[in-house]
């Protein structure tokens, strides 16, 4: 009877009665879903949308994929792989300050894809460097600094197209969205990760994300909103560049998450130098085992996605930042301390850094999600491209200085002690943190864009 009816089914073009009912209802789940959220119901958002979640999931894959080519492939060092962190960051330091001139008198959908397009050729060029017999260090060097160049100021684009898109008030409502599909993204690409380096090497794997960018570019195309062409300027780039600096300088809140945001950059740019290093060499993991153990951190950002709101709305952002900020320092702490082999099995260390790891994908979310929406929401239209690439230079352009000294420190002093010492830094950054007066006074009510100056008073 069974297999009569699945013959029914593959043969028959006319669906069942039942199977009708359950169409029926999940199209109307949907509608009902569609129609009740302000965001969801917009197209343009879904097609935004769509975009992120398809490069969050390729992104999850080449940070697996990426620093193991170093450290399988080519035997990476602890410095080298410190260099190599360091590369993607650099960029900051040399392009964030003019890319906020330029994304002011741009406007950012083509910015978005044109930056796409490049990340899709650079990532191509890694497996065909291998297949070429031409991949080396240095070529992940150049790939790692393509990557951040294109993050500078795509990612900068990203920002505040979005701000147009659903407008400063919906900005925590949609990154909570960004963060729920996320946590799914989280959930199976580190898995798929480890399944695809191990079945087509870690170079091969990456073609998984070039293609998305790929796909990404032609949907966002198919945008119809378009933002505002900025005004002309007639002001030097450099003018331009000054008058940014002042208008955070002149903001006691955005002084304050500068510099928070900076030193948060440093130490966990140093953690991420000797992440892949430590799991694999200190707890010997293979990919597969990484991978699934970084799947767990999927569950901390669906967690922050559903915690964000109502910490939001009960303690403000200033007290969730905190939340988060010493969630990654706890992660930092405990990190170093598993042993190769807890209570003799190496399993159980696998389960232990997984633990960990949502502690540090839950922190990193309730940190970054209120503070990028705090800073545009308190910052004018003419003066948020020079804003958020002000704020990204303020912030990661010091990212390299940590990643580079946690190499070097785990050259000279082994792998271990090197995480404690970068432990050491993300505890003393929380309470550095907790006792600024700035970021505790940010409660539940923020302030609203009316009640920022003009740009004229701010330069």
């Amino acid at each position: 009877m069974l297999i009569a009816d699945c013959s029914c089914y593959y043969f028959s073009s006319t669906p069942s009665p039942a199977e009708q009912t359950i169409f029926t209802a999940a199209r109307q789940y949907l509608r009902d879903k569609l129609s009740n959220d302000a965001l969801l119901r917009k197209p343009d958002f879904r097609r935004y949308w769509f975009s992120s979640v398809l490069n969050g999931f390729g992104g999850y894959i080449s940070a697996l994929a990426l620093p193991l080519c170093a450290v399988l492939l080519l035997h990476a060092t602890p410095s080298q792989m410190g260099t190599l962190v360091a590369s993607q960051a650099i960029p900051f330091a040399l392009f964030a300050l003019p890319a906020g001139v330029l994304l002011d008198r741009r406007r950012k959908l083509p910015i978005m894809l044109i930056s796409q397009t490049i990340q899709g050729l650079t990532l191509a060029s890694i497996p065909t460097a291998y297949w070429l017999g031409l991949l080396s260090i240095h070529w992940m060097y150049c790939t790692a600094f393509i990557l951040g160049s294109c993050s500078v100021i795509g990612g900068g684009a990203e920002q505040i197209f979005l701000t147009f898109l659903v407008g400063r008030e919906g900005l925590i409502d949609a990154q909570s969205k960004f963060a729920t599909v996320d946590s799914a993204s989280r959930l199976i690409s580190p898995g798929l990760a480890g399944v695809l380096i191990q079945w087509l090497t870690a170079p091969f794997a990456v073609i998984v994300n070039a293609l998305g960018f790929v796909v990404s570019v032609f949907n966002l195309r198919r945008i119809s909103v378009r933002d505002p062409e900025p005004t002309p300027s007639d002001k030097h780039p450099l003018r331009d560049i000054r008058d940014g600096l002042a208008f955070i300088w002149s903001r006691p809140l955005l002084r304050s998450l500068a510099w928070g945001a900076g030193l948060w950059h440093v130490v966990f740019y140093g953690y991420s130098a000797l992440g892949i290093l430590y799991a694999t060499r200190e707890l010997g993991m293979n990919p597969g085992t990484l991978g699934i153990t970084q799947m767990v951190g999927a569950v901390g950002v669906f967690t922050s996605s559903m915690v964000l709101k109502p910490l939001n709305r009960r303690y403000g952002p200033g007290v969730t930042m905190l939340i988060g900020v010493g969630s990654t320092a706890l992660t930092y702490t405990l990190m170093p301390m598993i042993p190769a082999n807890l209570f003799g099995n190496p399993h159980f260390s696998a389960a232990a850094c997984a633990g960990l790891s949502f502690f540090l994908d839950c922190g990193v979310m309730l940190f970054f999600m209120p503070y990028m929406a705090l800073r545009q929401k308190v910052t004018p239209d003419e003066f948020l491209g020079r804003m958020i690439s002000t704020m990204r230079f303020l912030t990661v352009a010091m990212a390299p200085l940590g990643a580079m000294a946690a190499g070097q420190a785990a050259e000279h002093f082994g792998i271990r002690t090197a995480m404690a010492g970068v432990a050491t830094c993300g505890v003393l950054l929380t309470l550095a943190m907790a006792l600024s007066p700035s970021i505790r006074a940010v409660g539940p009510s923020a302030p609203e864009p009316a009640a920022v100056p003009e740009p004229a008073e701010a330069s």
